[in-house]
């Protein structure tokens, strides 16, 4: 059994929960406190030199890490990652879009809100944060006005990437009504059998 190494509020942590769901994979949670210093332990670092969540350790002791790279390992042979060499390479543009024009604005904006209440002292940072985030999500409505997935007609990682932070961008003060669909690929992503929310 796969166990995992997370925070439940975390959307990088939630692509592996929703993942192993959509997979129908067992697994054990084992929760990590990033703000009280967890991550930092010498045993956590033993799994992860990086000291970040999620972690992803199989059954055999090795630990997996990067939400990205363990979203290609466990669906490496699933339909949810395809075979064909240019469908497969649009994937992986997808997830290191979110990883370098998604994620550091809409993730940081909502951990800023979410984790930390808005401090005064990030007030400009966060404002920053809402420019560069929108300019993200303009490049997912303008894909997704297109196509019902990003990769295409198919569901992929592609979309689970993206998923995490997208849809609760609400929380880092990104409003999605002016996405429509934006809106509706977020239907279609809770539609998918075995799908679990983030707090689920």
């Amino acid at each position: 059994m796969y166990k995992v190494y997370g925070d439940y509020r975390s959307g990088n942590c939630y692509k592996i929960k929703l993942m192993l769901h959509l997979l129908g994979l067992p697994y054990a949670w084992q929760a990590v406190d990033i703000l009280s210093g967890d991550t930092q332990t010498e045993a956590f670092l033993a799994k992860n030199p990086n000291g970040k969540i999620p972690v992803l350790e199989l059954e055999d002791g090795t630990c997996l890490w990067e939400s990205n790279a363990i979203l290609n390992f466990l669906a490496d042979g699933s339909r949810f990652l395809p075979s064909e060499p240019r469908l497969r390479t649009q994937v992986l543009q997808w997830q290191f879009f979110e990883q370098y024009s998604h994620e550091p604005y809409i993730a940081v904006a909502r951990f800023i809100q979410l984790y930390q209440g808005l401090p005064a002292e990030r007030q400009h940072e966060y404002e920053k944060l809402q420019k560069r985030g929108y300019k993200a999500l303009d490049v997912m409505e303008q894909q997704l006005s297109r196509t019902p997935y990003l990769v295409g007609e198919q569901f992929s990682i592609a979309d689970i990437a993206l998923y995490a932070y997208t849809h609760v961008a609400d929380e880092g003060g990104f409003d999605l009504v002016r996405y429509p669909a934006i809106q509706a690929w977020i239907q279609r992503v809770q539609s998918q059998p075995g799908y679990i929310g983030m707090f689920d």
